[in-house]
């Protein structure tokens, strides 16, 4: 139910200021708008103020404004007091802003999303280097795992966003390490830069390790700072402290220290270290939390074998483990459907088990498998995102909402030629999904995916499909070009093309949506 809610509080306002347009333009020009709806089927609320009925109807995944006249096919003969308020009977100028008011008014109320979230200030997450792959660009340039990102070029950084507006080549990062500003060159396009990024650093981990007697604890140096797991086995601290806990709202996949609600439920106390911080925890017989089994999925590998939901992968191969990915690498090296095995440990004792991984086909890639959920919880700290006037305000907002143009065009491109599968086309499901999980990072990225959307869905509508906006004004076009109204055959061809068209799209989105949920879930 929070999900549908969360789910309906989204999308309501990029429906109601999409139809909010077309209204607004259609009163301008004197046309008599009929009925204004929010959703589309039988009615759940309405009531009528002058010439328009206003309603809620009872499926939300859209809306419509239903004006006087607006059938093109109608042979309904009109009065003249009719034809004063007739959609059909307006000039084509009066006609294309009435269609495209719909499209304008989104990309409208993301541009005003963007001017809040910026002039109000963000909660974005750090922009915080995780751990640093070897041998990798960026460890060649001398970054470190934990650097924060402060600079590029001159230009401060707060967020990933900023990389957006910066500088086409990066010739300088400034970073902050250990309290200290840290200069690195670099010789990188900003888009480079960010493409190095993405394959040279791996997502950092929470501070939090887990016993097998199914205790947990905090992990934090004497200056009470925190700071991620990567961040700890790369330290040269003698102590730790390890505080027993429970988690008020349970350990979310995203954790954020700044938000992160526990209750102390026991001694703390603090270990020396002994050779590395990892090999030190493991003779506590302490393990990273993402080494802990969260689920099994059902007939699995791992299900067949005994596995369960509470034990924690200690060994593979008889090797020591200390990251999931681990797991995942060895398992993948095995190319073909053959035992390994894993050393786990529970309440009851150290067990070694022999898992055969299942050959499983997602997102058009065949990958081994054993069916094992980590709980894993990535190290996110948001912080707060200021600008340093109303010029930079406006500035900022103009460059985003034109980015996520720009982005949301070359998606689409990308989808038309083929460089990006129609599977990863997304319906409502999956943006109900998405923007359940942003509500619960922060409402910054709330209402930063809501601005992204709205600007989708302005672009989708002006696709040249008859029955979408794009496809009205493309009647309108061909009117002006035909110096006169297009053949009652061809509108009635052009509208069941489109119809075909929408349907086939709507198909597609839905299909993905059911079998993301159903079967990869």
């Amino acid at each position: 139910m929070e999900k549908i809610l969360i789910f309906f509080i989204f999308l309501g306002p990029l429906v109601f200021f999409h139809e909010l347009g077309h209204f607004l333009f259609a009163r301008l020009a004197g046309v008599r708008v009929e009925v204004f709806s929010i959703g589309f089927g039988p009615k759940i609320l309405s009531f009528k103020k002058g010439d328009t009925k206003y309603a809620l109807s009872l499926i939300p995944l859209g809306g419509y404004v239903k004006m006087f006249g607006d059938d093109p096919l109608s042979e309904k003969e009109l009065t003249p007091e009719e034809e004063k308020v007739a959609y059909t009977k307006k000039g084509k100028w009066a006609r294309f802003w009435i269609v495209f008011g719909g499209p304008l008014a989104n990309f409208i109320l993301a541009f005003f999303i963007y001017l809040a979230l910026v002039g109000i200030g963000e909660r974005v997450p750090e922009v915080k280097l995780g751990k640093i792959v070897k041998d990798s660009t960026f460890e060649s340039l001398g970054f470190q795992t934990g650097d924060i990102i402060k600079k590029v070029n001159h230009q401060t950084i707060t967020s990933f966003d900023d990389f957006n507006v910066i500088d086409s080549q990066i010739n300088k990062v400034t970073v902050e390490r250990e309290n200290k500003l840290v200069d690195i060159k670099v010789n990188f396009e900003a888009m480079k830069f960010l493409e190095a990024y993405g394959k040279s650093s791996e997502p950092l981990r929470a501070p939090i390790v887990v016993s097998p007697d199914g205790n947990s604890y905090i992990l934090k140096f004497e200056n009470d700072k925190w700071i991620s797991l990567e961040e700890i086995f790369n330290s040269n601290e003698k102590f730790i402290r390890l505080i027993p806990f429970k988690a008020k709202t349970g350990i979310q996949t995203k954790f954020d220290p700044n938000e992160f609600e526990f209750e102390v439920v026991g001694n703390e106390r603090s270990i020396q270290r002994s050779g590395t911080w990892e090999g030190t925890l493991r003779l506590a017989d302490l393990y990273p939390r993402d080494l802990l089994i969260k689920n099994i999925a059902m007939a699995s590998a791992a299900e067949k074998v005994g596995l369960k939901a509470g034990s924690i992968i200690t060994e593979i191969g008889g090797k020591p483990v200390f990251h999931f990915s681990e797991l995942k690498e060895r398992v993948q090296a095995l190319n073909d459907e053959k035992p390994i095995s894993l050393t786990i440990k529970t309440k009851e004792g150290k067990k070694q088990l022999s898992v055969t991984p299942t050959w499983r086909d997602y997102d058009g890639q065949r990958y081994l498998s054993i069916g094992i959920e980590s709980g894993i919880s990535f190290y996110a700290r948001m912080v707060e995102s200021k600008v340093s006037g109303v010029a930079d305000t406006f500035s900022k907002a103009t460059t985003r909402t034109l980015d996520g143009m720009e982005k949301t065009l070359l998606g689409f491109k990308k989808l038309i030629t083929g460089e990006v599968p129609l599977k990863h086309v997304g319906g409502p499901i999956a943006i109900g999904q998405v923007a359940s999980e942003t509500f619960n990072i922060s409402l910054s990225m709330f209402f930063r995916l809501m601005a992204l959307i709205s600007i989708n869905l302005g672009i989708i509508n002006l696709f040249p499909i008859p029955v979408l906006d794009g496809g009205h004004i493309v009647f309108i076009i061909l009117e002006a070009i035909n110096r006169g109204p297009l053949s009652r055959k061809k509108m009635m061809y052009a509208q069941q093309v489109g119809m075909s068209l929408l349907f086939v799209l709507i198909f597609v989105a839905l299909y993905n949506d059911i079998s993301k949920f159903f079967f990869n879930s």
